[in-house]
């Protein structure tokens, strides 16, 4: 469990006696015996008992259940600039949470141990979660829902978010992106902020990552037009997003959303199935900050 500092106690003490409740998950549609899930594009065709891709969502007896819902792995008070988020709230803290699941198969993925397997985790019901950002300092300016994939569990955002928002907090994701746009249009109305990974800008290398360029570039698209916060990070995986060429293209089209978007370019580290990898040279993520320059007019490079 990635429970983090004196948070943890006090989790436990909000905490205890919540009884889980059994949530059907919304965006889902039966199928003849199976029921089909319509948040993200995988479109998960699921039999009795079986659970969808992202490891959160399972039939039960012809029902698609939340199975992830308030079931968190990880809570920390981090600087937002942590996210990243440079210009969102600058000096503040946010409160971050994660549960467990992700819909993409990221073979460097820095957070395996809750994204790709069912973690240990404590459920919280979404009362708790305001209470507790309220509680932490008046820093915290709201939650992030951070670490594993937040998008896989909106029905545990949407209730957060709605009381999140009557005590004045903010609500922040830090997600892949990978989501319909029906779901999407539901979500975005109650978010404050966003950073978007892109992982690369090619059609050939989302589908590595079990993904869609287009579904995440539409995602970004929109949530800049609903007004949202948005700030994009691509980690410089080796053979992956290390084109200056494919860098080039990716901060066009992020130009032509809007120059303004504060962008993030993070240099990878060997994890979880690229251990063996050798980290991105510092030049190489310098210059391809520099290719981004050419394009966008806020451009930060990490973990330099």
């Amino acid at each position: 469990m990635l429970f983090r500092s004196s948070l943890a106690f006090l989790l436990h003490q909000l905490a205890v006696g919540a009884e889980k409740p059994v949530i059907a998950a919304r965006f889902q549609k039966q199928e003849q015996e199976k029921v089909r899930c319509l948040l993200c594009p995988h479109h998960c065709l699921l039999a009795d008992g079986a659970l969808g891709r992202c490891l959160a969502r399972r039939n039960h007896q012809g029902t698609l259940m939340a199975e992830s819902y308030g079931q968190l792995t990880s809570l920390a008070l981090d600087p937002i600039e942590k996210k990243p988020l440079y210009h969102f709230h600058p000096g503040s803290r946010i409160l971050s949470a994660g549960s467990y699941g992700c819909n993409l198969s990221c073979a460097f993925c820095q957070n395996h141990t809750i994204s790709r397997q069912r973690a240990g985790s404590r459920f919280v019901p979404p009362e708790e979660l305001a209470a507790l950002s309220q509680s932490v300092g008046h820093q915290n300016i709201g939650v992030a829902f951070t670490y594993n994939e937040p998008l896989i569990a909106p029905e545990y955002l949407l209730d957060c978010a709605a009381l999140l928002r009557r005590q004045h907090q903010k609500v922040v994701l830090v997600t892949n992106g990978f989501i319909c746009p029906d779901p999407l249009e539901e979500v975005l109305p109650v978010v404050d902020a966003l950073n978007i990974d892109l992982k690369c800008f090619s059609r050939e290398g989302y589908r590595k990552l079990g993904g869609e360029l287009e579904t995440v570039l539409h995602t970004i698209r929109r949530s800049v037009e609903a007004g949202c916060h948005v700030e994009v990070t691509c980690l410089i995986v080796p053979g992956l997003s290390d084109s200056a060429d494919e860098m080039e293209r990716m901060v066009a089209w992020l130009a032509g959303v809007n120059p303004s978007i504060p962008f993030h370019v993070s240099r990878f580290f060997p994890r979880y199935k690229m251990s063996d990898a050798l980290p991105t040279p510092v030049e190489t993520v310098y210059a391809l900050a520099d290719v981004a320059r050419g394009y966008l007019r806020h451009v930060y490079t990490g973990n330099c």
